[in-house]
């Protein structure tokens, strides 16, 4: 599935976003970038020590839920990989912080003049985040972006890579203004 919003592409696939070929891939991280399961814990095992190395050198505090930082992406196709701190749900203000995640990452993109970058559906994992909801924020904030700054990124791929997901987000997807 894609559509176009001023002339930039945004696209719905199912597939492993560690096999991403893009200038960069989020990570669905945890606070403390600490590596865990999920997509975080595929993208360090496929990606290869040198991602923590270098997370834990760079930002040994840690990284704000609402928030994005970068790495290089050690053995990945993606040039880079920006670890996107979502909330936990039921923890408060769920809705504008990973809003604050997509829109930290995609000015992280931008600042790298990266022309593409792909994203998993964040939080929605292990975080708790509903999956529909979660769909529906990470659009709007996409859209967002594209309809508020000058980008150079001129793809947005969203990676879902389980089924329930994937149906979450075809499902926010068909109610997605097309233009």
């Amino acid at each position: 599935m894609q559509v176009q919003v001023n002339n930039q592409t945004i696209e719905l696939v199912e597939g492993d976003i560690t096999e991403q070929e893009v200038g960069a891939i989020v990570n669905a991280a945890n606070s403390q970038l600490a590596g865990g399961g999920g997509v975080d814990g595929a993208i360090h095992r496929k990606g290869g020590p040198t991602i923590m190395a270098e997370t834990r050198v760079k930002y040994p505090r840690g990284c704000p839920t609402g928030s994005a930082v970068i790495s290089s992406a050690g053995n990945l196709k993606a040039h880079f990989v920006i670890h996107a701190v979502g909330p936990v749900w039921g923890t408060g203000d769920e809705e504008a912080k990973l809003s604050a995640a997509i829109a930290g990452s995609l000015k992280v993109a931008d600042e790298l003049g990266l022309e593409s970058i792909s994203f998993p559906a964040i939080s929605t994992g292990i975080f708790g985040f509903p999956k529909e909801l979660a769909a529906q924020v990470i659009l709007a904030a996409v859209r967002d972006h594209f309809t508020r700054n000058v980008s150079k990124i001129n793809l947005i791929r969203l990676v879902i890579y389980d089924t329930a997901t994937l149906t979450a987000f075809q499902k926010a997807w068909s109610n997605f203004p097309k233009s």
